[in-house]
């Protein structure tokens, strides 16, 4: 295998990827590299199948799944999201996931400050 694909083999984000930021996340499992805008920021995620995220509401995300699969609850409607398809959760709906399998998901937040820099 070349150093390519070394590059590649525990996520699919590369190196300018994971040369980014990394958020200070306090849950076993989730791993994000942050981007932030003076008024968004965009984290790139590495979730373990860690089962359930508890309700909870914050900014506005806006997400699009690059990888696996998670069951997520919208203001009480609940999907299957998987490879390529996208979500929208606005500002204080309360809302929880799932994750069945490891999930790579890109996430946009309509706050610069969501998350912290580890």
């Amino acid at each position: 295998m070349n150093d390519f694909m070394k590059d590649w083999e525990d996520t699919p984000y590369p190196q300018m990827i994971r040369n980014l930021p990394e958020i200070d996340i306090p849950i076993e499992g989730i791993r994000g590299w942050l981007i932030q805008s003076k008024d968004k920021q965009i984290v790139f995620f590495d979730i373990e199948p860690i089962g359930n995220m508890p309700e909870h509401s914050h900014c506005a995300q806006w997400g699009i799944m690059l990888d696996g699969k998670m069951k997520l609850t919208i203001d009480n409607d609940t999907r299957i999201y998987q490879k390529g398809d996208w979500y929208y959760i606005p500002a204080g709906v309360l809302h929880s996931a799932e994750f069945l399998t490891k999930v790579y998901v890109i996430d946009v937040f309509d706050d610069p400050n969501r998350y912290q820099i580890k």
